[in-house]
């Protein structure tokens, strides 16, 4: 895509998948619906991708490649310190792969079944999520560093420190951790945090249960 074309987009778009059908295919739905669009076959030339332009808004992950499987790619895209938003793509649907995603920092999880609608509104879901929740959370009298007791936040770079040494989260898990923290003392449903996870407004699949299920795997991670 043309430089002019990509800073026009609605976003740019990474897409990991070894099917090289389905990658094509996806990748040119994305790119009619505004986006720009990175591909790659296999996790670990995504990831040097990554690590030398990591110019990308979100993530689309294949579960089961060879080589490197999804959740090995997401694992090492978070230690090398890569915290794009990651929406996997399996054709695996049970929940204990759901919460295996989302404990190693996933946002989302989409079976590959679902038409291209329903991926399309869950990333405009967490693109918008993720930009109103960035503009929510910036301090507003320009101070990059906020203060909370043993705890800073460094809203800029979205770092956590704990009494000094830095805290390993993802910008999910930061900003799960900053709305808390603006709202200690009183209590915050599990609707509040899931749009912080997955946009406000998403509706999940199981309703309350959840909810529950994808918050508390995210807090299990953050503790």
């Amino acid at each position: 895509m043309h430089q002019a074309e990509a800073e026009l987009s609605r976003g740019k778009i990474l897409v990991i998948d070894d099917d090289d059908l389905f990658r094509e295919s996806l990748s040119t739905n994305l790119t009619d619906a505004g986006f720009a669009t990175d591909a790659f076959g296999e996790g670990l030339t995504a990831i040097r991708h990554l690590e030398q332009k990591s110019d990308a808004d979100l993530v689309l992950l294949d579960w089961k490649m060879p080589g490197m499987n999804g959740i090995e790619v997401l694992q090492k895209m978070r230690a090398e310190k890569i915290d794009i938003p990651v929406i996997f793509l399996t054709v695996l649907g049970a929940q204990i792969y759901e919460e295996a995603g989302l404990l190693g920092g996933a946002v989302d999880f989409v079976e590959k079944s679902r038409s291209f609608s329903i991926l399309l509104r869950r990333i405009e879901l967490i693109l918008n999520g993720q930009k109103a929740r960035r503009q929510q959370l910036a301090p507003q009298d320009g101070d990059d560093l906020i203060r909370h007791g043993s705890l800073a936040l460094r809203y800029a770079s979205r770092r956590a420190l704990w009494k000094g040494a830095d805290v390993n989260l993802t910008l999910t898990e930061f900003n799960i951790v900053a709305y808390l923290t603006e709202r200690r003392g009183r209590d915050v449903s599990y609707r509040e945090i899931y749009d912080i996870v997955r946009g406000e407004g998403f509706m999940a699949g199981d309703g309350d249960v959840g909810y529950r299920t994808n918050v508390r795997a995210f807090i299990k991670r953050i503790r």
